[in-house]
């Protein structure tokens, strides 16, 4: 097994799962959180598919055929409940991946774990995050690759990810940090941000947009290729991010939410503003912030890295020369 379950709001020990596996296994149905299963020449993965593996999104395949499906049915919760619950899942072990913005800082106020951010030097991320670090009285690291590191990183991220482009290579690549300080001091998980955005409204195009809850739902169905993206990274560093904003409750809350009340007044995650303000200051909940890419400082890096490499206008050549070189690609 890769990752965790629960079972109506308690998580399960792995000799409770391979109990169920193989005396209940129609509970496997009701199962959540993020997971991957192999047993008996049979496999299932958590419905956001969190966790890669080559078993579909949300399925119980047995023999090569689909048999099932897993679709937990927790009990119905407010956004807030939902996504207290979902930390307090996830909180038993590991550190929080802090860039200082509403996502990450909510999450981090309700785990009480360590937190670590990762920013070259000047970027704005580091001091964001330990402004909410000292605010939450958690203890924070700050990790500042430069050129070099960021260069080395690149030669990895680039083998690791499914989909090497500019962007995706440059998320991935301030995530490979986060993971690698993480796995050096011993923690297996890092709880992160990831799916606001898309589930609340987060990006700034949806600012000026005509097709706000047609936008959202395109980019919630991406959600499962940025996690394999992300965890291909954590792996190399035998971590794994965790997300409690990808929890069932908390999709199922935000999704009842009409869309127009994601974006209102100008301002980008309303309702989960909202919630936050209950826990954070208001300074933290209702400013915006910086993508991690470019708040960490590592998209301008990474094109500072292809220019001297002689591409002064395509990164995707740079990261293409690194493939061939690194991999043969």
């Amino acid at each position: 097994m890769t990752g965790w379950v629960e079972l109506d709001g308690r998580r399960l020990s792995s000799g409770e799962i391979r109990e169920i596996l193989d005396e209940r296994p129609h509970i496997l149905s009701r199962f959540g959180g993020e997971f991957a299963l192999a047993w008996n020449g049979c496999a299932a993965r958590d419905p956001l598919g969190v966790i890669p593996a080559a078993c579909p999104p949300g399925s119980i395949l047995c023999d090569g055929k689909i048999i099932g499906r897993v679709a937990p049915d927790p009990a119905p919760a407010t956004l807030e409940e939902a996504i207290v619950t979902a930390v307090a899942l996830r909180s038993d072990e590991g550190v929080v991946a802090l860039s200082g913005g509403v996502d990450s800082a909510l999450i981090a106020r309700l785990a009480g774990l360590p937190c670590v951010v990762v920013g070259t030097e000047g970027s704005h991320d580091p001091a964001r995050a330990k402004a909410a670090a000292r605010a939450f009285g958690l203890p924070l690291a700050t990790v500042s690759p430069g050129p070099e590191a960021v260069e080395e990183a690149l030669r990895e991220v680039v083998g690791a990810i499914p989909d090497p482009n500019p962007l995706d290579t440059a998320i991935a690549t301030t995530l490979y940090f986060a993971a690698a300080w993480a796995g050096e001091h011993g923690h297996r998980r890092i709880l992160a941000g990831q799916g606001a955005d898309e589930l609340f409204g987060g990006y700034a195009r949806y600012l000026t947009t005509g097709t706000l809850e047609e936008d959202l739902e395109r980019d919630a169905a991406d959600l499962s290729r940025q996690a394999e993206r992300d965890q291909s990274v954590a792996a190399l560093h035998g971590t794994a991010f965790s997300l409690p904003y990808l929890d069932t409750r908390v999709v199922r809350a935000a999704r009842a939410i009409p869309a127009h009340k994601k974006v209102r007044a100008g301002v980008r995650k309303y309702p989960l503003r909202q919630v936050a303000g209950r826990y954070i200051p208001a300074e933290i909940a209702w400013r915006g912030k910086k993508a991690m890419q470019y708040g960490s400082g590592i998209w301008r890096m990474i094109q500072q890295l292809a220019r001297q490499n002689g591409y002064k206008k395509s990164v995707q050549g740079y990261l293409n020369q690194i493939r061939r070189a690194e991999y043969g690609i």
